[in-house]
């Protein structure tokens, strides 16, 4: 029986793809489905409560477990954040007690906000802003943008300032690893890029270390930076046998190559 019914069935197909789209079997197809569409179209209507029943306990399913891990997730950061306000008031009140005299923090600065109005320089490693001394601003302010540093001012009129950019050879910060501290200058690199340079080979610096603004003079950094302001992210450390210092690629927070608008810290 089994086999008659193949057969029978590979008959039909033969001569279903054989006969016109008008033939006897395209017909009798064509009155099957309409005799079948209003059971189809009452299965639906009755399957379809069903099936949207069973989505809203799913989705109510799904967002109980999420809402369970942000609740996780945030007693967590609660009892992180408590932490991090007690070991800041402890480290104040220790340091009141001891008298502690440390380096300017940012708190001791204020920001002029201003547009930068081009580039004075031929290989685009200073920039013209529109605020000078008239603003507050003085000689040697650290300039940031989007919270990274990116120069400091070298140029002053009374509405104008020159930025020279730490891309340029005449820039030099002190600067630190904040995983570690191990500390160096940051300086121009090649092809405009940044180095972290002078790090002795027994510190430990790896790719992808944030390093910051260290806030203390150097001979050609006059200036007394804050500590602390990002700088950029280690690409690349390596060193040789040879050599003294470590030789450590960095790049910036902000692309130095496109500022548009920068803020300068005023103390």
């Amino acid at each position: 029986m089994v086999g008659v019914l193949a057969v029978l069935s590979l008959a039909l197909l033969s001569i279903y793809f054989r006969e016109s789209s008008d033939g006897p079997l395209h017909g009798a197809q064509d009155v099957g489905a309409t005799a079948m569409r209003p059971f189809q179209v009452g299965t639906e209507r009755v399957a379809r409560p069903f099936r949207d029943l069973y989505g809203w306990f799913d989705g109510l399913l799904t967002a109980k477990d999420e809402n369970e891990k942000l609740r996780e997730e945030n007693a967590r950061l609660r009892l992180e954040a408590i932490q991090n306000q007690t070991a800041a008031q402890e480290n104040l009140d220790l340091k009141q007690q001891l008298d502690y005299q440390d380096l300017p923090g940012l708190e001791e600065y204020r920001s002029v906000n201003t547009r930068v109005l081009g580039d004075p320089s031929q290989f685009g490693r200073k920039l013209l802003i529109a605020a000078g001394s008239s603003n507050g601003i003085r000689m040697n302010a650290p300039v940031l943008s989007a919270g990274a540093l990116v120069g400091e001012i070298t140029e002053l009129s009374p509405d104008t300032a020159v930025v020279t950019l730490l891309t340029d050879e005449s820039s030099a910060v002190a600067a630190y690893s904040i995983r570690t501290g191990a500390l160096g200058l940051i300086q121009s690199g090649e092809g405009g890029s940044l180095a972290f340079a002078n790090v002795t080979k027994d510190k430990d610096v790896a790719r992808g270390d944030l390093v910051a603004t260290a806030g203390s003079s150097v001979p050609r950094l006059p200036s007394l930076f804050p500590r602390g302001i990002p700088i950029g992210i280690v690409t690349s450390a390596s060193q040789t046998d040879t050599e003294p210092f470590k030789q450590i690629q960095l790049v910036s927070n902000v692309d130095l190559s496109n500022l548009r608008a920068v803020t300068v810290l005023v103390r």
